[in-house]
């Protein structure tokens, strides 16, 4: 796959707290701001859009007190333009909508911006890329999955990296500067090849929050971007 990266921002690191001691969620997220994270993911599930349910408001307002990260808060729920408003004012910095979940994308997105976040379109990973080329100049960020979303530590489906080198080969010939995250089964060994595809954002839970250093894990992944 030949290397899309030319354009592409620097690379930032988002550990997803999906994978963290929710026992001592404010501690867990402290460790990782102090260890070198970009910002902090949060994904939040609702039982129906992905067969599993995990946290709402009250949690990302927690997470917020416990660092000054930016939040990318990414919301797996059905009919999600009912409650972006509430996820920003719990302290949001970027809302991600799932196209596939989003009838009406363009206004979705302008629903998180007039709420005060940065707009985020996501994909699954058999999405094809065309779902938001539309919407393109519109975004501020653009989320590929690189796991069936629901579940953290899926292994990495490499073929959706087709959809992150086409998005990038996009943004850079219209000259737009949109960050391109993955999200899903990122490693020290699998980060290269998302990187050369034109991500230039990776979230990580397992492989930082699972490991018993979270500085030397975030630097693993820094290091594998190269």
């Amino acid at each position: 796959m030949p290397d899309s990266r030319s354009q592409a921002k620097s690379e930032l690191i988002a550990p997803s707290i999906l994978a963290a001691d929710f026992g001592r969620l404010a501690e867990e997220v402290k460790a990782v701001s102090d260890a070198g994270a970009d910002c902090i993911h949060v994904d939040v599930m609702d039982g129906r859009f992905v067969p599993n349910i995990t946290i709402g408001p009250i949690v990302v307002e927690a997470v917020r007190k416990a660092t000054t990260l930016p939040l990318d808060v990414h919301l797996m729920i059905v009919e999600p333009d009912l409650y972006v408003g509430d996820f920003v004012s719990a302290g949001a910095d970027i809302v991600g909508v799932h196209v596939e979940a989003c009838p009406h994308l363009h206004r979705s997105i302008q629903n998180i911006k007039e709420a005060g976040a940065r707009a985020c379109a996501v994909l699954n990973p058999a999405t094809h890329a065309s779902t938001v080329l539309g919407v393109l100049e519109d975004l501020d960020q653009i989320l590929v999955m690189t796991v069936n979303p629901g579940f953290g530590g899926q292994r990495f489906i490499a073929s959706a990296l087709e959809t992150v080198q086409t998005l990038r080969g996009a943004c850079e010939a219209r000259g737009l500067n949109i960050d391109i995250e993955v999200d899903g089964g990122v490693t020290p060994h699998t980060i290269g090849t998302a990187a050369a595809a034109g991500a230039n954002m990776f979230v990580a839970g397992t492989a930082v929050f699972g490991a018993p250093d979270y500085a030397q894990a975030i630097a693993a992944l820094r290091a594998g971007v190269a």
